[in-house]
């Protein structure tokens, strides 16, 4: 794969899969459907790895963090960077690039951002102190009528 972009003109990206190359330009309708299809494919690796309370939460227009946030457990620690290391090959077998990794170290919390899904695999102790879904299932202040 390689991109290609000159000044004034739009990105484009090459993928090449056995000797067939296709050009696909950046457009704004292929964000959705690649935020789509990172979260399938993130769903499915960690289903894979037997992970455990899946919560997904569409942050689309709540954050421009990414389009989707997804919560998991892992059994132990040594489950959540099974889980983790198998999402990340998993992304790059699916050609959804390098994700960016914090706290693989430790296994009790590990976040993986692609960019459009953000990964959080914790150990059950870890989640429930940090409740993360609550907080982000809030409704928004905006949309909220005060009486």
């Amino acid at each position: 794969m390689f991109c290609h972009s000159e000044k004034g003109k739009a990105l484009t990206t090459v993928h090449a899969k056995g000797k067939t190359l296709a050009v696909v330009p950046k457009s704004p309708e292929r964000g959705a459907d690649a935020a789509a299809r990172a979260l399938h494919a993130v769903l499915t690796s960690l289903e894979d790895s037997k992970a455990e309370d899946i919560v997904t939460i569409d942050i689309a227009g709540k954050s421009a963090l990414g389009d989707f946030m997804v919560v998991v457990s892992g059994r132990s620690n040594r489950h959540v960077m099974a889980i983790s290391d198998h999402l990340l090959t998993d992304l790059k077998d699916e050609g959804l690039g390098s994700a960016r990794v914090e706290g693989q170290e430790g296994g009790d919390w590990i976040l993986i951002d692609t960019g459009d899904v953000i990964v959080h695999v914790f150990r059950p102790e870890i989640r429930e102190f940090y409740n993360i879904e609550k907080m982000w299932a809030a409704p928004d202040m905006d949309e909220e009528t005060v009486h």
